[in-house]
């Protein structure tokens, strides 16, 4: 596939070739597998990469699971991204907030050295912190607005407006200038605020943590995840889908991931006026 011209024609591009709006997130739990060395949970995820590739819109690696390993994390993550096919978007969920030759660095390390399609930025420093991130369309930026964790609350939710509102409000107007790059991540365990979300900024492609071992709603998710011009989010399944059910292959909760998600699709669309 030839690579588009911004981030959105390369997600889209994605899941129209394999049908499917699910990001598997790459995240290997050194204490579930029993095993801390950094090339067997390389092996673990390229095998992650090589049963779904076909079934998947995205992969989300945590750089904090790699870098908790030193170098040798850095380089088992950097053959990672390396593994998967340069069709399907890698999102480093990094959330970079920094400033000036700081972030620099940040962008520099995730775009060049690492060679991902999007990150994860916080906005709490305030635009600054995302300048750095801008320059190529093709690289694509998900600024923190309403994460899936309950002590977000603390924050996002407080004041009127409230915090994700007007973090909402500003990407809205920083995309203007910077056309098919921005979007935005939304807990899946907030559906009402998802949907207000949704209403504010209908064109951002939406970035959904949340949906498996944190209990969010898959439905929401898919109702209000889609963007004005059908531009599917992001549906990420990380622990439920790498070590779910034992008796299942990771292939097969995957099938089962996308299965769920197109059967709740089909059913939301029919019961639209």
């Amino acid at each position: 596939m030839t690579l588009q011209d911004h981030f959105y024609d390369r997600l889209r591009a994605a899941q129209h070739v394999n049908d499917s709006w699910l990001c598997v997130g790459l995240d290997p739990l050194a204490d579930t597998m029993g095993n801390d060395r950094p090339e067997v949970l390389l092996d673990f995820c390229r095998a992650a990469v090589d049963q779904t590739a076909d079934l998947v819109c995205a992969y989300k690696p945590n750089l904090a699971h790699w870098l908790r390993m030193g170098g040798a994390g850095i380089d088992a993550l950097t053959a990672l991204i390396r593994h998967i096919p340069a069709a399907i978007p890698v999102i480093l969920d990094a959330k970079f907030g920094d400033i000036g030759a700081t972030a620099a660095h940040y962008r520099h390390f995730a775009f060049e050295t690492l060679g991902v399609t999007a990150v994860t930025l916080s906005p709490y420093i305030g635009s600054d912190a995302i300048q750095p991130f801008l320059g190529d369309p093709t690289r694509g930026l998900f600024i923190l607005a309403r994460t899936s964790n309950v002590s977000g609350n603390e924050f996002q939710a407080v004041g009127s407006p409230s915090l994700y509102e007007q973090v909402t409000r500003e990407v809205v107007r920083l995309s203007a200038n910077h056309v098919g790059q921005f979007g935005l991540v939304v807990g899946a365990t907030q559906p009402d605020e998802l949907r207000h979300i949704r209403s504010i900024a209908p064109a951002l492609p939406f970035l959904i943590p949340g949906i498996g071992a944190q209990g969010g709603s898959l439905e929401a998710a898919i109702r209000y995840g889609a963007t004005s011009d059908g531009l599917g989010p992001l549906l990420t399944v990380g622990r439920a889908l790498l070590y779910g059910d034992s008796t299942q292959t990771i292939r097969d909760r995957a099938l089962a991931w996308q299965q769920q998600i197109r059967q709740i699709s089909h059913a939301s669309r029919s019961a639209q006026p």
